[in-house]
């Protein structure tokens, strides 16, 4: 491909930011050529001439070659991503939500059609994990794939432990810096990190779960007592993503506030970065960090998407495509802190050994070992009550 012309959906922190990379790069064989747009009456930087808020200006335009789209609507974005593969345009998408629940469909239109989905910004920012994962660790020496995949929540942790500010505060600094929306839940409850974590699993071991059969628990219920636990035990609170192969044919996956000691690289990452550790069984571990929010970061990766098409290049899938596949399983113990309030909240989980307890009247918790079966039963119950829970590896 000798030009790109790229029809925009979306303008906001990432689109602005692709905006702002596309002019510093200055190549010329990439230009935007139509923004599609929700609010006509919001200011912009740029010219007018460039806005529409009708798709077809788009979708109907022969010299548009490449959709890409950053969006915060997953149902709108599916409709862009599903009518540009249909049309044999390919497309670079950062809606990890929209991904995660419709991977397979997408893969499929991908062969069908002949065009490609490109999403590597959608998973970790500026870290290129999803191309990584795909052309380097396309082998079975890899063991697991776990760290800080959400920059919002990691900035909120990183200034309660850093600076002793309440977790109140630290999300309001959060949300005035632009990496955390004014309702958080989408990032501190863990939804952001499950969708990318789905995206990953993918591309790590072939394996499709589809997010709702997942668990997730995020840092909203965090206390005060809970950092002082942390502190007391000389351990940091990072919300982090795992995949882990327990054997050759099973992995298992989940999002949860972990305790993290000094020696684990995921101690030292702070504010809006994240970091991936990749560990396998002959290269052991390597590590990966960069800026996970923020307009630029993300913008220069959905412009690497973009470039990348110069070269024709394409996901291939490969351990998805083999006949033997790994499966997901529940069946996994998993020691965690748990924090709760009352004993109705302690009689919800079904605790196989409790190593540490500690009663007051202001704080209760214990530390034990409950199956990931067990939690992802009752994770419903889990977000209506006030306790904390955190893997204590």
């Amino acid at each position: 491909m000798d030009r790109i012309n790229i029809g925009l959906f979306g303008f906001g922190t990432v689109g602005e930011g692709l905006w702002q990379a596309l002019e510093k790069v200055d190549t010329g064989r990439a230009v935007i050529k139509k923004i599609c747009i929700k609010n006509p009456d919001k200011g912009r930087s740029i010219p007018s001439t460039f806005f529409t808020v009708n798709p077809d200006d788009i979708f109907q335009d022969d010299e548009i070659n490449l959709i890409v789209e950053v969006i915060d609507d997953d149902k709108f974005a599916y409709d862009i991503v599903v009518r540009a593969l249909n049309k044999g345009i390919s497309v670079v998408s950062g809606n990890k939500k929209m991904l995660a629940y419709h991977l397979p469909e997408l893969i499929e239109m991908q062969q069908k059609t002949g065009a490609a989905l490109l999403y590597d910004a959608s998973a970790c920012g500026s870290i290129p994990v999803i191309r990584n994962l795909e052309e380097y660790y396309d082998n079975d020496l890899l063991i697991s794939v776990k760290g800080i995949l959400n920059g919002s929540s990691n900035f909120i942790l990183s200034k309660i432990f850093n600076e002793k500010i309440s977790y109140d505060t630290a999300l309001k600094m959060a949300q005035d810096l632009g990496f955390a929306e004014s309702n958080p839940t989408f990032d501190v409850d863990g939804f952001d990190a499950l969708f990318k974590l789905v995206i990953i699993t993918m591309h790590a071991f072939g394996e499709y779960v589809n997010p709702d059969k997942l668990l997730n628990f995020g840092i909203s219920n965090l206390s005060e007592d809970d950092i002082r636990f942390a502190r007391e035990k000389d351990v940091r609170i990072k919300l982090v993503g795992q995949v882990e192969k327990l054997d050759d044919t099973n992995i298992t996956l989940f999002v949860l506030p972990q305790l993290i000691t000094r020696d684990k690289y995921i101690y030292s990452v702070e504010d809006e970065f994240n970091g991936v550790v990749i560990k396998g069984e002959f290269y052991y571990k390597q590590f990966m960090f960069g800026q996970g929010a923020g307009s630029k970061p993300t913008g220069s990766a959905v412009l690497s998407d973009i470039t990348a098409r110069f070269h024709d290049y394409r996901y291939e899938y490969k351990k998805y495509h083999r006949s033997t596949k790994f499966c997901y399983t529940e069946n996994h113990t998993i020691r965690v802190y748990l924090r709760y309030e009352s004993d109705s909240d302690l009689s919800l989980f079904n605790f196989s050994e409790i190593t540490e307890r500690y009663w007051s009247k202001e704080y209760k918790y214990v530390v034990g070992k409950i199956s990931l079966a067990d939690l992802i039963r009752i994770k419903g119950e889990l977000r209506q009550r006030n306790l904390f829970l955190a893997a204590y590896p």
